[in-house]
């Protein structure tokens, strides 16, 4: 998959993330579409270490649940890391 592919892949799981676990979440758009990359990244390996599959092409949903399943963990890291903060 090409880098094209891998942001368009993470902006996508970012969002499908955003929407599975609603809420305030500090971060825009550009924190969105790196959460989601990173999350790829962190499917991927939770994929091949827990599960023994890993990421196809990009049309495989294989592909997007793991992809989407790293979201969601890099996303509550996140929201424990920087979405207790208060501003004053």
């Amino acid at each position: 998959m090409g880098f094209i592919g891998w942001i368009v892949l993470g902006l996508i799981a970012g969002v499908i993330a955003k929407v599975l676990m609603p809420g305030k979440d500090p971060g825009g758009c550009i924190i969105t579409i790196l959460l989601g990359i990173a999350g790829a990244f962190v499917g991927g390996w939770v994929g091949k270490t827990l599960f023994h599959v890993e990421l196809g092409t990009f049309f495989d949903l294989r592909t997007w649940g793991l992809a989407v399943l790293g979201a969601l963990i890099i996303l509550v890291g996140y929201r424990l890391l920087f979405g207790g903060r208060r501003r004053d």
